[in-house]
C-alpha cells in the first residue's frame, strides 16, 4: 500500500506521529493534532498563569498559549534552547502550542505496536499513555488532554453541564466505553452517572472493548439485549476508535449496536473518517451535553 493510501483509507489502525524529544526522552504526538512546528519565538509572561504556561505568543494573527512540556512533564529544561521548537496544535477545539527541545521525524506506525505504559514509567506513567517500541528505542504517547485540562480546567468534561440538563430519570441501559486516559474515564464514569447512566464497562483501548463484545456473540448471546451503546474515543493503543467501529460494523453479530465517536480528533475535516467507518454519531471532546443528548436518542 502506498503511503498516500494509507492517510486517505479509514480504519487501517495506523497512524503518524512526530517525534520529539524533551530532556533527552522521545515523545510522540499524533500528526492529525499538529498544525505546524516553528523556530522558538519570543514570548510574553502571563501573571499569575499556571506554572506550565511559559507565556503567549502571536502566531498569524492569533494570540496562543505556549506550554512548556519539559514543565508539564516534570523534566529537566533545555540545554540548547537556541535550537528548540514549537509545535503547534489544534485538538479539544483549540489550539495550543508545545515548546519542545527537537523534532526529530515521522513515523507511521500500527496502533497494535502502542502498549499502555507501566508502573516501570515510575513518575511519568500519569502523564502518558502510550509506549511505541520502535527500532531497539521507545516513544512515549504523553497525555494531552490531561495537560490541557490541567492548564485550562474549563476545557475538560463538566458534571455542571449535565446539570443544567435538569433532572434525569436513571436508565439500566448498558454502554462500553473505550477511552486511554484514565482522567478521561474517571470525567466521562461521573457525568455520565450524573446523566443517569449507571450500567458502564470500561476499557483502556479498542482491542480489549472489542474482544469484549465479541466474546459475547460467541457465547450465542444476543449482544443487543446485554449492551446498548458503544462510545469509542479515537487514539488508543492496540486498536484504535475507528478500527474499533469498522470491526464492529463488518461483524453481522455486532453490526446493529450503535457506536458514538466521541474524540479531541473531531472536526469538519476529520469527519469522514468516522462516516467511512459507518459510526452512528460523533461528538468532539469535551462537549458531554451533546453526547448525552445523543445517548438519549439512540438507546431511551
Amino acid at each position: 500500500m502506498q503511503q498516500t493510501d494509507i492517510l486517505l483509507e479509514s480504519g487501517t489502525n495506523e497512524l503518524e506521529i512526530v517525534e520529539f524529544t524533551v530532556a533527552g526522552l522521545k515523545f510522540g504526538i499524533n500528526v492529525i493534532k499538529v498544525k505546524e512546528i516553528i523556530q522558538l519565538q519570543s514570548m510574553t509572561k502571563v501573571p499569575h498563569a499556571h506554572p506550565n504556561l511559559e507565556g503567549i505568543t502571536e502566531l498569524r494573527g492569533e494570540v496562543l498559549p505556549v506550554v512548556d512540556a519539559a514543565k508539564a512533564l516534570g523534566l529537566a529544561q533545555s540545554q540548547n534552547p537556541q535550537s528548540d521548537k514549537l509545535i503547534v496544535t489544534e485538538f479539544n477545539q483549540q489550539k495550543i502550542i508545545f515548546h519542545v527541545h527537537s523534532v526529530t521525524q515521522i513515523h507511521r506506525i500500527s496502533w497494535s505496536l502502542i502498549e499502555k505504559p507501566s508502573m516501570l514509567y515510575q513518575g511519568l506513567e500519569s502523564q502518558i499513555t502510550g509506549v511505541v517500541k520502535w527500532m531497539g528505542e521507545m516513544i512515549l504517547l504523553p497525555d494531552f488532554e490531561k495537560i490541557m485540562v490541567e492548564l485550562n480546567p474549563e476545557s475538560g468534561i463538566h458534571i455542571d453541564q449535565v446539570k443544567k440538563m435538569g433532572k434525569r430519570e436513571r436508565s439500566a441501559k448498558r454502554i462500553v466505553i473505550a477511552e486511554d486516559s484514565p482522567l478521561l474515564r474517571g470525567l466521562l464514569h461521573d457525568t455520565l452517572q450524573e446523566a443517569g447512566f449507571t450500567n458502564l464497562e470500561f476499557f483502556e483501548n479498542g482491542k480489549d472493548a472489542y474482544e469484549y463484545l465479541y466474546s459475547l456473540s460467541e457465547e450465542g448471546k444476543k449482544v443487543k439485549e446485554e449492551v446498548q451503546l458503544v462510545i469509542t474515543d479515537i487514539e488508543m493503543p492496540q486498536m484504535d476508535g475507528h478500527h474499533l467501529t469498522k470491526r464492529i460494523k463488518e461483524n453481522n453479530k455486532l453490526a446493529g449496536l450503535p457506536v458514538i465517536i466521541f474524540s479531541s480528533l473531531i472536526t469538519n475535516d476529520l469527519k469522514h473518517k468516522g462516516q467511512k467507518v459507518g459510526a452512528d454519531a460523533q461528538v468532539s471532546k469535551p462537549e458531554i451535553a451533546e453526547l448525552v443528548n445523543l445517548i438519549d436518542q439512540y438507546i431511551l
